[in-house]
């Protein structure tokens, strides 16, 4: 596994920023979170897998079902989660939703989230004024995940980024990719790009795909994406019995504010790598995996990442050495 990560970037000492233990509900993993600034408050999204511990999972005795959370905050650090889930999704062959992505277009909140089931895995996209009432506008076909929205309109039309899994024009091996496309309403979706592949990272040997919605800056929008590392050859702490090999790290790379499927540059390290007993610890060890950013007014960026897929972090640094180590 790839050691250390860019130097600048400071882990938060509140970390993690939220576990189970904020749940007021049923709650053993939370984390993979979509974060966002919405009508004057931070606002979260989380992943919260619950009714099944470890001891159970590694029996087999038990199975992990999954809910979507909410929880404000006033500073992005302590968070207050609402009493009760605040967003599930069945329907015909979807069982559930998780991995929730949050963007702000035009005073609008809009929930990118996977689903899976009998159908496979598809991407989906709400839009939510009240987070009481969410409005469905969109299911990909299988198998396809990682949905994030651009926080504008480019050209005037949406944009998202995404990774599909095609498994047989793969050839059976786990190499996905990062896609772009546009669409006018959210509902049709074209003009598709594949803008980083596997290959493209050195702390990469097996897939790769978005992570946090990017983030708009002068020099070009600002993206994570997530990076996996397969290690055979090392079992990482996990819940798995049979053993757990990939390691997910993190990059950052700019891409052209009027063309986003031209990427301007890619930072040669690595964001984040799991490095902390809280990265390294947990349902799957080795794992950091951003799902939010957020530019404050000041320069700073907030980085949140789910972390061990168990609990949801903060990173921070400064935009300017973030654009810097993506220009190097």
């Amino acid at each position: 596994m790839n050691p250390g990560g860019i130097s600048f970037i400071r882990r938060s000492s509140a970390n993690p920023v939220l576990s189970k233990k904020d749940v007021p509900y049923p709650a053993e993993l939370t984390f993979n979170a979509g974060v966002c600034k919405f009508q004057g408050r931070y606002v979260m999204c989380f992943r919260n897998d619950y009714g099944c511990t470890e001891a159970e999972f590694a029996s087999g005795s038990g199975s992990l079902q999954t809910n979507i959370g909410l929880a404000f905050s006033d500073d992005g650090i302590k968070w207050e989660v609402a009493p009760e889930p605040v967003f599930r999704y069945k329907d015909g062959g979807s069982t559930r939703a998780y991995d929730p992505r949050l963007t702000v277009i035009d005073g609008r909140c809009y929930l990118c989230f996977a689903t899976d089931g009998d159908y496979g895995v598809r991407g989906g996209i709400a839009v939510t004024d009240d987070f009481e009432n969410f409005d469905v506008l969109y299911l990909s076909e299988p198998d396809n995940r990682n949905m994030v929205l651009f926080p504008e309109k480019i050209n005037g039309k949406f944009v998202r980024l995404d990774r599909p899994m095609p498994l047989y024009g793969k050839c059976g091996l786990e190499n996905f990719d990062l896609w772009l496309s546009y669409s006018p309403e959210l509902r049709y979706w074209g003009d598709h790009a594949r803008i980083l592949s596997a290959g493209e990272i050195p702390f990469c040997n097996s897939k790769c795909g978005p992570a946090a919605p990017p983030v708009k800056t002068g020099a070009g929008w600002l993206t994570t994406f997530h990076a996996v590392e397969k290690l055979p050859e090392r079992s990482l702490n996990s819940w798995e019995p049979a053993g757990w090999h990939k390691a997910y790290s993190a990059g950052i790379m700019l891409l052209d504010l009027a063309d986003p499927a031209k990427v301007l540059g890619i930072a040669k390290e690595p964001l984040l790598v799991p490095e902390t007993d809280y990265e390294n610890n947990g349902f799957r060890g080795g794992v950091v995996f951003p799902g939010g950013m957020i530019l404050e007014d000041s320069g700073e960026v907030k980085i949140y990442y789910g972390a061990a897929d168990t609990a949801e972090c903060l990173a921070l640094a400064d935009v300017d050495d973030l654009i810097a180590a993506c220009l190097k």
